[in-house]
């Protein structure tokens, strides 16, 4: 028998395949198994305090002790007493656990590591959730409300997900909460005693019955419907149908390149995808006033493993607030100007990062999930992503000299950037870079010769597809093949100068284009970039690009950073500036792009315009007058159906005094001489429903077993007996409508309008400004009468399907045929 203690452990149970959803967010099960522990808890201390007979508010008190003392043994402070005994020292412990977990909220995408104050907060969460659904499920015997916790849950991972939650988790916490429902319907059947079938056979409870199969099978519909229908509706986030559709990437991963959070995305998976397309897409459209802009930065990867580059998780501030000043932190000599871009993405793109010039000073038009990593200098949010967006931000643009470069000092060895300079032991790289570092003297020129090393003079030549090699060690089979494209260029760089002891990593962005309008210039997947940066003391991170200029389209180069693979012109003109873009990698051609020129010759800060773009207020006004009539319609309804009742009434023949043998007027009884009986009765009718509405609008109860003439009296005593003319109004309904039921001829000749007029402004005359204003906007009797019809329609629907299953035929039911089996 399912009693009040194993209905409190289903309870528990449920909790926890409510809580399935989290495992979205989380990188390992530390959580779960935490929860586990907590959950546990709230379940045997409830458990023990309904065995004592506690009331229900010692059964809370009970749990939240539980769950307090249950932290402080999974969360300890070191100021505990007996281990888990909690102090007020114990307290301001959880206090910075609680703030420390929103910096890491802030700091952290999707999937989380497992830090002490998220999961604090995570088991906090669950533990609480299991004390509300206890309460409700148990103590008050309110299991379906207990719902509203368990989704409180779910909602957690489709507020921080970028993209739609995974459907198997909310089926797991679906099954939960239906396990906890039909568990405490069958405690209640219980409570009832034996059941029996139609033909008296005493059946047990657990055997189906009509009702209980026609809503498990609605149950099983829904869970079924809620699932699937987001994943194959199309256009939907993240739908089924969508994954099939989606035309990006190389094949090679698990889904769509460039969504999730920032943590989870693989940039060189998704640039590759990319350079592998067929079709052109244009992905973004940028407007600056920066005359020879350099490359647009979309992402980092500066976590160096054995095989190969992977992105860390960024951390950063609000991207509309003020961000960090480059000027205060640059040495002397760098030449740094502040410029100006316009950036619309197009719908191609799709990731929770935004594209942006180096060292941004401010932005415009970005919300505050929109957030800023210093350290990485780009934009990212773990809420929204790219897609559409139009936004504007300042920038400063630093070049630098040779002759600065050879000046910047090695870094001291606690310096935090230093530990950039750690790499995999790699015998090859290591003998490689001894090579290229013999004899230079400072940083710059170190990593000059490293970039010159990739050149064709060295054998080095651009294609988007590689050679296999049979080292086992990408980086050196590329090294040795001397073929790929312009990822593993910038990721062999950035290896090769970690390993001379200099700070390294990979940027992920794009070129500045070919195709220019003015100084608007548009990006294709064409021009997906990834290039390296190299940290000087005072300076901060310098890009090198190694990739040949000639198998990128928008390819440029700065002076201290020349175009290694380009001829040195015969005889310079004066004045020249050097060469313009890049040229398309089908040409085959290695000219010059931009070799041994400082990007920032002859520059112009002239604004260039912003584009264009479609009015939406025409969406907003149509979308708010949407709402605006959705929030009528009640009022609209309720208006409609008072005047259909006003119309129904006529006037009627005007009836007819005579006294009855002899007696006083005052004693005078009305003969209906010729009226419409119909009509009559039709109007008594309308004027009472209308009379009743009017209760239900203004919170007067109504009681359906009265008749119509102690209504009026109980209205008179109670409502209006202060008002003597809406007292005789109210007699007058009640009158006509006990003629127009129970009399063979109805009540005519009375004016029932102005009588439901003068109750009705009574009514509103006594009760607050907010019924009255409730009876207007969203009435009562309304609502009321929409409950109800929703109501007889649902049990319409769990009878019709119970009607039905005994309609089959005899040899379709399996149960028939057990049974009969059993019989023989």
């Amino acid at each position: 028998m399912i009693g009040h203690r194993s209905l409190g452990f289903v309870a528990a149970a449920a909790t926890l395949l409510a809580a399935a959803p989290l495992a979205t967010i989380f990188q390992r099960w530390t959580w779960l198994i935490e929860a586990t522990l907590v959950v546990a808890v709230v379940a045997g201390v409830a458990a023990l305090t309904r065995l004592v007979r506690a009331p229900l508010w010692g059964q809370i008190v009970g749990m939240l002790a539980g769950l307090v003392l249950a932290l402080t043994w999974t969360f300890p402070g070191g100021t505990e007493a007996l281990l888990f005994l909690p102090t007020p020292a114990t307290f301001d412990h959880f206090g910075q656990l609680l703030s420390a977990s929103g910096q890491d909220m802030r700091s952290y995408g999707v999937k989380v590591p497992d830090t002490e104050p998220l999961l604090f907060i995570t088991v906090l969460g669950v533990g609480g959730v299991a004390v509300l659904v206890d309460v409700l499920a148990v103590g008050l015997r309110r299991p379906a409300l207990a719902g509203l916790p368990m989704l409180a849950i779910y909602s957690v991972p489709v507020a921080v997900y970028v993209d739609s939650v995974p459907p198997l988790p909310f089926a797991i916490g679906a099954a939960g909460f239906l396990w906890l429902l039909i568990s405490d319907n069958v405690d209640r059947v219980r409570r009832f005693g034996r059941r029996f079938s139609g033909e008296g056979r005493d059946i047990d409870v657990w055997e189906a019955s009509p009702l209980a199969a026609a809503g498990r099978r609605l149950a099983v519909l829904g869970v079924a419907l809620a699932v699937a229908l987001p994943l194959a509706v199309p256009g939907m986030t993240g739908g089924l149908l969508n994954s099939f559709n989606s035309g990006n990437g190389d094949g090679t991963g698990t889904g769509r390149p460039g969504q999730g959070s920032p943590s989870r995305i693989d940039l060189f998976a998704a640039l590759s995808g990319q350079l592998n397309q067929t079709q052109v897409m244009d992905l973004v459209k940028v407007t600056t006033t920066d005359p020879d802009p350099f490359y647009l930065r979309l992402g980092v990867v500066d976590d160096l493993r054995p095989n190969g580059f992977r992105g860390r998780p960024p951390t950063g501030q609000p991207a509309n607030r003020n961000l960090p000043d480059p000027s205060e932190r640059t040495a002397r000599g760098v030449v740094q100007r502040t410029y100006r871009a316009t950036v619309e993405v197009s719908k191609n793109l799709n990731m929770p990062m935004l594209p942006v010039y180096t060292e941004p000073v401010r932005t415009e038009d970005l919300g505050g999930a929109w957030l800023y990593d210093p350290n990485m200098q780009i934009l990212f949010s773990n809420r929204e992503n790219s897609r559409g967006k139009r936004y504007a931000f300042d920038f400063v643009r630093s070049t630098y000299s040779p002759e600065l470069l050879r000046r910047a000092q090695p870094l001291p060895s606690d310096h935090p950037i230093k530990r950039l300079t750690v790499t995999p032991a790699v015998q090859e790289v290591d003998a490689l870079v001894k090579r290229l570092v013999q004899g230079k003297q400072t940083e710059y020129d170190k990593v000059l010769a490293i970039y010159d090393h990739f050149s064709a003079a060295n054998g080095f030549s651009y294609r988007v597809t590689t050679e296999e090699g049979s080292s086992g060690k990408e980086i050196v089979d590329f090294l040795t093949n001397k073929v790929g494209y312009c990822q593993q260029y910038a990721a062999a760089m950035a290896w090769l100068v970690r390993a001379a002891g200099i700070p390294a990593r990979v940027a992920v962005g794009f070129t500045r284009g070919s195709n220019a309008e003015g100084d608007t210039y548009t990006l294709t997947n064409r021009n997906l970039h990834a290039w390296t940066e190299v940290y000087f003391d005072g300076m901060g991170w310098v890009p090198f690009d190694a990739t040949p200029a000639y198998g990128v389209q928008g390819s440029t180069r700065s002076a201290w950073a020349p175009d290694v693979d380009a001829p040195e012109p015969a005889a310079p003109a004066p004045g020249a500036t050097g060469a313009a873009s890049g040229v398309d990698p089908s040409t085959g051609a290695q000219q010059r792009d931009n070799a041994d020129r400082d990007p920032d010759s002859g520059l112009s800060l002239g604004a260039g315009e912003q584009a264009s773009q479609a009015p939406v207020w025409p969406w907003w006004a149509a979308g708010g007058l949407a709402l605006l009539l959705l929030l009528a319609f009640p009022a609209l309804r309720r208006m409609a159906l008072r005047r259909r009742r006003q119309a129904s009434r006529r006037p009627a023949r005007p009836a007819v005094r005579t006294t009855v043998d002899g007696a006083a007027p005052d004693g005078a009884r009305m003969v209906v001489l010729g009226a419409d009986d119909d009509r009559a009765r039709a109007d008594a009718h309308a004027a009472w429903d209308e009379l009743l509405d009017t209760l239900v609008d203004y919170r007067v109860r109504v009681l359906e077993t009265e008749t119509p003439r102690a209504t009026a009296d109980r209205l008179v005593r109670a409502e209006l007996a202060e008002n003597l003319t809406a007292g005789d109004a109210v007699r007058l309904l009640g009158r006509a409508e006990e003629r127009a039921r129970y009399a063979p001829q109805p009540l005519t000749g009375e004016q029932l309008h102005p009588a439901l007029r003068a109750v009705r402004s009574e009514l509103a005359a006594r009760v607050d400004r907010r019924t009255r204003l409730l009876a207007a906007v969203l009435p009562p009797s309304v609502l009321l009468r929409w409950r109800t019809g929703l109501a007889d329609r649902s049990s319409a629907v769990v009878s019709t399907m119970s009607q039905s299953r005994y309609r089959l035929p005899r040899r379709w039911s399996p149960r028939r045929l057990l049974a009969g089996r059993a019989a023989r």
